[in-house]
């Protein structure tokens, strides 16, 4: 069971729907002993990666000076990462992929000439909402998420994707809320 967890949220509206359900989930971790660490990257100064690779060559420091290295420092001490979103065009938010993008720091080469990503996380979740009434209104952000698990070897511990919701507040009494805490005990 994973005792420190990093939760970052591409959601930029305050209050929302997808706020809550992050909510619940850190809710569902703290009563479970867990201590959890939140990034609001759409609060953040953030800029897309440049593919310079100048990271690779400076042990994971960036280039470019941002509000990035809080996020990389803390994920370097965390075993277990939750990427949170509304959906917005069939994905995550682009404030959530530049995060994600910028990752690239934490990878090193091994000998036989792979990546690895250099942090102690062992397992990753979702959490997502969206207009839709259905959760394939998601499905490119699960592939994403799916695949970045897999690559970075990480357990999927789950993903919670709450439907239907298009102004704040229509989420609450909501299952979806029960599940993200529930999630959060378990991770």
């Amino acid at each position: 069971m994973s005792k420190d967890i990093v939760m970052i949220s591409g959601a930029p509206r305050q209050g929302g729907n997808t706020e809550r359900l992050a909510a619940a989930f850190v809710e569902g971790a703290k009563s479970a002993g867990k201590n959890v660490v939140t990034f609001q990257a759409a609060k953040m100064k953030i800029g897309g990666c440049r593919g310079c690779g100048h990271c690779m060559g400076n042990k994971g420091v960036c280039i470019q000076k941002d509000d990035m290295p809080a996020i990389l420092d803390a994920l370097r001490k965390a075993d277990a990462v939750v990427f949170v979103s509304p959906v917005y065009f069939y994905d995550m938010t682009a404030q959530l992929k530049l995060v994600i993008d910028r990752t690239f720091a934490l990878l090193e080469v091994d000998a036989a000439g792979e990546y690895n990503v250099s942090t102690p996380i062992k397992k990753a979740a979702l959490l997502m909402t969206c207009g839709d009434s259905t959760e394939e209104a998601a499905a490119g952000a699960v592939l994403a998420f799916r695949n970045i698990c897999s690559f970075a070897k990480w357990e999927n511990a789950g993903a919670v994707i709450a439907t239907g919701l298009y102004t704040p507040g229509e989420i609450d009494g909501r299952p979806e809320l029960d599940k993200a805490r529930a999630l959060g005990q378990t991770i």
